[in-house]
């Protein structure tokens, strides 16, 4: 009888306990087995370069050097073939979303049951995608707010602009921290009211309460 061939899976993640422990699990189901594990995305794209290609990855988002949602984008725009289920703990649905939308075909939380997971990996290869009950609630949540589309489009410089703006700093000072020119700061700023429709600083503060980008 021959011998089945397994699919290719690659892990992304920089706890390497949990990559070694996610690895025996993956290894023992029946139709997958883990080519390689990288710490970030870096050392992701290092490996595909040198011809290890797998068929999917298993990425996780908080990494240092390159995080998930860098490494997602670059997965799209250079090897869209390779299905990428994104593996983390974050739940909320902006994140869920960004990841959606840098490409990724599905969204599993790490402390999902192991035939969860044998069942999402055949899933992405079956069908091209896996989408669970949350990613299917967050996705039919998404229909709504315009809001959400356009803080999912801001730039990381912009979020961190938002971030210094809602405290009591100046913009000069907000300049200096960001070591980028007082001109530039004024065009974030103006872009901002512009896409968010606010006319002050008080409506930025409002609207990164709303989408709890800062505390109080």
């Amino acid at each position: 009888m021959t011998k089945r061939k397994k699919h290719i899976i690659a892990i992304v993640d920089d706890h390497s306990l949990f990559a070694s422990s996610l690895e025996k699990l993956i290894n023992s189901f029946s139709n997958f087995s883990v080519l390689f594990h990288a710490k970030n995305g870096l050392e992701l794209q290092e490996r595909i370069e040198n011809g290890f290609l797998p068929e999917i990855i298993l990425l996780d988002i908080n990494m240092p050097i390159m995080d998930g949602f860098e490494t997602a984008e670059w997965l799209m725009l250079n090897h869209p073939k390779i299905k990428t289920l994104a593996l983390s703990m974050e739940d909320d649905e902006l994140t869920i979303l960004r990841m959606l939308r840098k490409g990724v075909k599905g969204y599993l939380l790490k402390d999902i049951h192991p035939e969860i997971l044998n069942h999402a990996l055949q899933e992405l290869m079956d069908k091209g995608y896996y989408h669970s009950e949350k990613v299917s609630e967050t996705l039919l949540n998404s229909l709504n707010p315009d809001e959400d589309v356009i803080l999912l489009d801001l730039k990381e410089n912009e979020l961190t602009f938002i971030k210094l703006a809602c405290s009591e700093m100046t913009y000069k000072e907000i300049a200096d921290i960001m070591d980028l020119s007082p001109k530039t700061i004024d065009g974030y700023r103006q872009d901002l009211f512009r896409k968010l429709k606010i006319k002050n600083r008080v409506g930025l503060v409002i609207f990164a309460l709303k989408k709890n980008l800062i505390k109080l």
